[in-house]
């Protein structure tokens, strides 16, 4: 309106809706003011008053209302920012399913989410949200979990397989067992950690307060030299508008949570902008060992059997029986059965024992899983396999049937395939001390420290043990705490940033977290920790720029080189300056892994596919060998062995075969030279060479009908050094190449 007035000539009404402009805004600008000193802020929001106040005093009133309209712009900047910073915490809320449709003997009833009960057979929909973690109880499901993980990709979930809430149903209605409450599914822990995350202020942001307690003194003194200098005080109100930085500091959280949002899109939730700032700026990291360095699940590492049994029937048994327990080795038991294809027989009379195991009828015979009693004169199998459980501090399942030993199945807690890759990155994002915490014994705790490369081990530590650990090492260095159990909650409240390995529902150690990685992926804490660097990179700059404008601004102002109204006005452009910059912290900067493209990531998943298959039939290896040291002219040894030439030729070798062709070369393209696969291609000619000669002692054993003593040396040394091999080969592929790919993308 004044500047209608102004260019119709009417000077006198222009200037009169500039000064109701000018002092409507003192308004706002004293209640701002007054929030900030109870906030403990001071300095900027003063200025504001006094620049506002000195342009009425002076009749400046096109500068006291290009403030007012600065002030408002700032405060409107930084409600969009945060509108759209927090959009994917507050999406979470939106999204929180509300009703579910419960099975019952009359049909389907639609109940509050509140009323499901574990056990409560419900249906989802299509396009609707999953309510509570579950099981799929028949057929199939498609989900798409995004929300949850990040990943864009939908999932195909078979019958039996879990379910998290938060998952939205992408294919046709399928019916769900409910595993939890809604109080205690994965998406309510998710909801309550975010209405938690705010825009709190950080350490960072804090800083920037300080400046502003100097800033106001240096305004002044400024203020008071341009009024002595220029003679009028029309230049100390120069001063004081272009003094005006309040959305400048704005900016500073703008920034943290912008990284907050940022890093809810790959599936990490951050309470609030210092647990950000801390995870930026951290050089310590305690990991806890099972569930987070290892994948928290045991799984069947070798089946050892007596002389007149094969490791197939004994598993077979084993899954058979282990059916009707809930234990968790029970179920790993079950899953690689599965995954063999194995047909598994429903058991009688299945009873648990607490701490023995399972004993029922399988094919109208009586079988036994678990810890039984072992004969006074054990055979020298049974010593082998409790000699190589102490060597792999695995876990042992004994399989009787009729009350004879049949085998034994062994079973380990597995590193994860993600984790060296991930401990790496790690270093480079700036952790300096990598430390495990971990209430498991020494023996099995070393070995994974020595695989990943840790600095130090703490074993056998009870709860209280992790917190006083927790406690010295965060008196020493900004300390990140990662766990996932209810055991590690104390410990992850007591370091300065605590994570939560939370992707399997609301634990303890989810609600004690900062930081919550809600998919089960070690990985996403390196990618957070990259964001959190940045973010808080980009406030500290924001910060510093606009201060630095300004201080030069209100230089020119003190001599008289900027009147009021331009001062007001340059003001604004660097306030809106660096708030934009602030909004970059949405971005997601230099990636630190190579963009996969979709052909060479479907390569990998479908090698990684096989190499999985493949792994778990490479015991037949070690089986051989270990025949042929017990007694190498055996028709068993020699039956064993021609199944391994079997194997290799039919199964392995054209699966190496196929990566030097088609995988590698795209590997080689993605990290840009052809050497970066060239030791996993001599890895590949070792294996071949091996294979030969084994292909060639099995020729040998095949016309004398079987293993002579000649070739029992050589024979053993190539098996055992093929295993060994293969063992790290897959290993590296693993570690180094296959956790590149999106483990839910399919080909």
């Amino acid at each position: 309106m004044g500047g209608l007035a102004w260019a119709a000539g009417a000077t006198s009404t222009a200037d009169a809706a500039w000064m109701v402009g000018t002092a409507v805004a003192i308004v706002p600008a004293l209640a701002w003011m007054i929030h900030a000193l109870r906030r403990g802020r001071t300095g900027v929001d003063l200025i504001a008053v006094l620049s506002l106040g000195g342009t009425l005093a002076v009749h400046e009133y096109l500068a006291g209302s290009l403030v007012a309209v600065m002030l408002a712009t700032g405060q409107a900047l930084d409600s969009a920012a945060q509108h759209r910073a927090s959009h994917d915490l507050r999406a979470l809320l939106e999204r929180a399913p509300r009703f579910a449709h419960r099975r019952t003997s009359g049909g389907l009833e639609t109940v509050p989410v509140e009323q499901v009960h574990i056990g409560d057979v419900l249906q989802v929909n299509p396009g609707e949200v999953v309510p509570v973690d579950g099981l799929v109880r028949d057929g199939a499901a498609v989900l798409d979990e995004a929300v949850l993980t990040g990943e864009p990709t939908p999932v195909e979930r078979a019958a039996e397989d879990p379910v998290r809430s938060g998952a939205v149903n992408a294919g046709s209605a399928f019916e769900l067992r409910a595993g939890t409450s809604a109080a205690g599914s994965t998406y309510s822990g998710i909801v309550r950690l975010a209405q938690q995350a705010s825009a709190e202020r950080a350490p960072v942001v804090r800083l920037a307060d300080r400046y502003a307690t100097w800033f106001l003194p240096l305004a002044m003194l400024l203020a008071g030299a341009a009024w002595l200098i220029t003679g009028t005080a029309v230049g100390a109100v120069s001063v004081l508008v272009v003094a005006t930085p309040c959305p400048l500091l704005l900016a500073v959280p703008v920034a943290i949570v912008s990284g907050m949002s940022r890093a809810s899109r790959i599936g990490v939730i951050i309470r609030d902008g210092a647990a950000l700032e801390n995870l930026g700026c951290a050089s310590t990291a305690i990991l806890d060992k099972t569930g987070t360095l290892t994948a928290g699940r045991p799984a069947v590492i070798e089946i050892t059997t007596a002389p007149t049994n094969t490791p197939r029937e004994v598993l077979r048994l084993a899954a058979s029986l282990d059916q009707a327990s809930p234990h968790v080795l029970a179920e790993a038991i079950v899953m690689h059965a599965r995954r063999q294809n194995l047909a598994l027989t429903e058991p009688r009379e299945a009873s648990e024992q607490p701490g023995r195991g399972m004993s029922g009828i399988v094919d109208g015979k009586r079988v036994e899983v678990g810890k039984l009693a072992l004969p006074e004169e054990k055979p020298r199998w049974v010593s082998a396999a409790l000699n190589r459980a102490v060597l792999d501090a695995a876990a042992i399942a004994w399989v009787s049937c009729e009350g004879d030993l049949q085998g034994a199945v062994l079973l380990r807690d597995p590193v994860r395939n993600d984790a060296p890759r991930t401990l790496k990155r790690l270093r480079r994002a700036g952790l300096h001390r990598l430390v495990m915490l971990t209430g498991d014994r020494a023996e099995p705790a070393r070995e994974v420290a020595t695989v990943l490369g840790l600095d130090w081990v703490h074993a056998e530590r009870t709860p209280a043990g992790k917190v006083a650990c927790v406690r010295d090492e965060t008196t020493r260095a900004t300390t990140i705490m990662v766990g996932d159990g209810v055991n590690d909650a104390p410990a992850l409240a007591a370091a300065t940033v605590g994570v939560a390995m939370g992707a399997r529902g609301a634990t303890a150690s989810s609600e004690a977290a900062d930081v919550v990685l809600t998919t089960d992926r070690l990985d996403r804490l390196a990618d957070a920790m990259s964001i959190a660097r940045r973010a808080r990179g980009i406030a500290v700059q924001s910060a510093a720029i606009g201060m630095c404008l300004s201080i030069i601004a209100m230089g020119f102002a003190a001599f008289g080189r900027l009147p009021p109204a331009a001062g007001a006005l340059l003001q604004e452009g660097i306030d809106i300056t660096v708030i934009t910059n602030a909004l970059r912290a949405l971005g997601r900067g230099r990636r630190d892994e190579p963009a996969v493209p979709p052909s060479t990531e479907d390569l990998l998943n479908h090698f990684a596919s096989q190499q999985q298959k493949l792994r778990e039939t490479l015991h037949l290896v070690r089986d051989t060998a270990d025949l042929v040291s017990a007694d190498p002219t055996s028709a068993k040894a020699l039956t064993s062995l021609l199944q391994t030439r079997e194997f290799l030729n039919r199964r392995l070798l054209p699966h190496e075969h196929a990566e030097e062709a088609q995988l590698y070369p795209a590997l080689a393209g993605l990290m840009g030279s052809p050497d970066a696969t060239a030791t996993m291609s001599r890895m590949h000619a070792e294996i071949d060479r091996l294979s030969r000669r084994l292909g060639t002692h099995a020729e040998q054993a095949e016309s004398h009908g079987h293993i002579t003593s000649e070739q029992a040396q050589d024979l053993l040394a190539t098996l055992y050094g093929l295993y060994a091999v293969l063992r790290l080969h897959f290993a590296q592929e693993e570690e180094n190449y296959f956790v590149l790919a999106d483990p839910d993308r399919t080909p």
